[in-house]
């Protein structure tokens, strides 16, 4: 009976093990903190583009296989993206503003995803944006895969 009663307490202990135990090359909290901001700021000067208007530096971070989802017709390539995005360039105003709320990247640091909601000028949220970005081989990031979607009314 002992023996049977230590297994099931050894058996119910696992988990707890498990859980505590960080998987292996999983870096360190410190470091994957550190690749979210890095990811956040990548996201917010890509968002800034835009907003001053440079589309030259808005494509600078497409990468060279990028696809942008608009619906059902995705865009291949930065010239593609860049054909279809020149309208949201033009004018004074951008007609649309975009932030992160949420950054997760992977732990090999990699991938990283970001979302956040988009606003029209007035600052009311429209649509929600989805990007993947890849960590370039000399550092920094590229957006590989770009999508947004309207928000409920």
């Amino acid at each position: 009976m002992t023996t049977r009663r230590h297994a099931l307490l050894a058996a119910a202990s696992l988990p707890a093990v498990a859980s505590a135990a960080k998987p292996e090359g999983w870096p360190a909290p410190d470091e994957i903190n550190r690749r979210i901001s890095e990811v956040t700021a990548t996201e917010i000067a890509f968002a800034a583009r835009m907003a001053h208007r440079d589309a030259a530096g808005f494509r600078r971070f497409l990468a060279a296989d990028t696809i942008f989802v608009n619906g059902r017709n995705p865009l291949h390539g930065p010239d593609a993206v860049m054909e279809k995005w020149q309208r949201f360039f033009e004018g004074p105003q951008p007609p649309f503003a975009w932030a992160p709320d949420l950054v997760v990247v992977l732990p090999s640091g990699d991938l990283a995803q970001s979302s956040g909601p988009v606003t029209d000028p007035d600052g009311k949220v429209v649509a929600r944006f989805q990007s993947v970005w890849r960590r370039k081989p000399a550092g920094g990031w590229e957006i590989v895969f770009d999508q947004g979607s309207d928000v409920c009314r």
